[in-house]
């Protein structure tokens, strides 16, 4: 293993402060590992999406928390989940209130140098990502593809495919397509020779990134859920780079 991907406090409100940061760096450093991309909190109450202006802003807040960290601990991408939309009658008002931060984080993000990956979720048609890659540009926001999220409905992969010139980050596990399993690569019914294909001709341009877990494998170690999550991800590198060829 080469690079973390830091997903801690992903669905929470938490802030993170210069000394758990450099904390953080210390770990990495220990480990010679580096920081991949970072999992963004679109928060609770802190929501980057929300309609009431305080709860909005605070949101903002927390996303920039989350690329002042990525930009320190060296990396250049955060992943993003689209502000939750309980209704679809709410959608308007939502990206609208979307629009609105994003055009506050831009800056920010442009002068970090970081850039935001939107996330696909179960059963996603990407109607609310859509509009947002419309109207911002690769220099600010992409896509993270989920391949566990994706096999729930069975059209991850079309839509991916569609959008492949907008891929900043990946989220790469396994599952039956009846529930979100995070199971180990090759272990579920995800298409791993059409993804491969598809990450071949695709915008990125970094390593495999397993979010794997060891629930749902049956195993009880955690050094052979590791080596087994490891095999699976260079298996998967090497039928890539096989298709750049």
């Amino acid at each position: 293993f080469s690079h973390v991907h830091w997903c801690h406090h992903w669905g929470s409100d938490f802030l993170y402060s210069q000394h758990e940061i450099r904390q953080i760096a210390r770990w990495l450093g220990d480990y010679e590992l580096k920081l991949l991309d970072l999992h963004a909190s679109a928060g609770v109450e802190k929501n980057w999406g929300s309609s009431l202006e305080h709860e909005r802003l605070a949101g903002v807040e927390l996303v920039n928390n989350r690329i002042a960290m990525t930009a320190s601990l060296g990396s250049d991408v955060i992943v993003l989940h689209v502000a939750s939309i309980p209704h679809k009658e709410l959608a308007g008002p939502a990206l609208e209130a979307m629009h609105k931060s994003l055009d506050e984080i831009a800056p920010f993000a442009a002068q970090q140098g970081v850039r935001i990956a939107l996330e696909n979720m179960a059963n996603d048609w990407f109607e609310y990502i859509d509009p947002l890659l419309r109207d911002y540009p690769p220099s600010l926001l992409g896509i993270c593809y989920d391949s566990g999220h994706g096999n729930l409905g069975g059209r991850g992969l079309d839509f991916l495919q569609q959008r492949r010139d907008r891929l900043l980050a990946l989220h790469l596990h396994d599952n039956d397509g009846q529930s979100d399993q995070h199971k180990i690569i090759f272990t579920g019914t995800v298409d791993w020779l059409r993804l491969a294909g598809i990450l071949a001709d695709s915008s990125y341009t970094k390593c495999v990134s397993s979010e794997s877990c060891i629930h749902n494998t049956g195993l009880s170690s955690q050094t052979e859920f590791l080596a087994q999550a490891l095999t699976a991800g260079q298996r998967l590198q090497h039928m890539i780079d096989a298709l750049k060829m």
